[in-house]
């Protein structure tokens, strides 16, 4: 009985010690850029793949935690997505985004009614994420960092901020939360350029709640909760607030809308070493 005994406990401190490195996994590098700069961005351009389209598309839930923040102003947010099934950043023409009265000339607003959109540039800011695997794939490895590098100057050329969107690991695959990050990490460090770390708020969310799915079935693409929390991580980054106590949750019941909004802020400022 008293060796049963003891064998439990050993479990249940092995278990605890897997969660604590679950939540604790980082990149080896340290992000150089702490804040995209400027003014807080209201026009927004997502350029990416399904990560960014799965649940009625990722950028339409920043843009609501971002106009519930700033509810007096909510009118002035506008963001827009482009997104190709499975595309690495190579697959992407940013150049061709930034044509004249091309991307972002109309929104569709009120009851669904067309508004014309005036403006001097048609984004502030540009969020690019790459395929799931691409960072760390020995064969697409040089083109992320490649068109990390072409990508970014072209967004900076056109008098817009570029940020980085790290993904996240696959559901059976913990151990490309580490890689990824230190890829992003590095690339972001090479060009100047923001990191969202929705990678590492993934882990942290797992080791702290193993009983919630960010995952669809196939194991790599986000549940609602996951786009929600990468959201949540994605305004935090670019906004430098909590998004603690948003009243929008996505549809995410408020008990757990709560804990993935607090996830995201701890993931950042400790990303950020804030």
């Amino acid at each position: 009985m008293i060796e049963l005994r003891t064998n439990w406990k050993s479990c249940l401190l092995i278990a605890a010690l897997l969660a604590t490195n679950v939540c604790n996994v980082a990149a080896a590098t340290t992000p150089a850029r702490t804040e995209i700069g400027g003014d807080a961005p209201k026009s927004m351009l997502f350029v990416g793949n399904s990560f960014f389209y799965y649940n009625n598309s990722m950028h339409s839930y920043v843009l609501s935690l971002a106009r519930n923040a700033d509810a007096t102003n909510k009118d002035a947010y506008r963001y827009t997505s482009v997104t190709i099934s499975g595309s690495g950043f190579d697959w992407h023409d940013i150049e061709a985004y930034f044509k004249p009265n091309g991307i972002g000339k109309y929104s569709f607003v009120g009851d669904n009614e067309v508004r014309f959109n005036k403006f001097d540039k048609p984004f502030d800011a540009v969020i690019l994420n790459d395929c799931s695997q691409c960072p760390v794939h020995p064969q697409l490895k040089g083109a992320f960092h490649e068109y990390a590098k072409k990508h970014s100057a072209t967004v900076v050329k056109h008098g817009a901020r570029p940020a980085f969107f790290m993904t996240w690991a696959y559901k059976d695959k913990p151990e490309m939360t580490a890689q990824l990050a230190e890829e992003y990490t590095v690339a972001g460090n090479i060009n100047n350029v923001l990191v969202i770390p929705a990678g590492l708020a993934f882990a942290k969310a797992i080791g702290k709640r193993p009983d919630l799915d960010l995952y669809q079935a196939d194991k790599r693409h986000p549940a609602l909760i996951g786009t929600y929390l990468a959201a949540c991580t994605i305004y935090a980054s670019i906004y430098g607030k909590s998004p603690v106590g948003n009243a929008f949750n996505g549809g995410v019941d408020a008990k757990t809308a709560a804990f993935l909004q607090a996830v995201a802020w701890e993931t950042v400022q400790e990303y950020y070493g804030r």
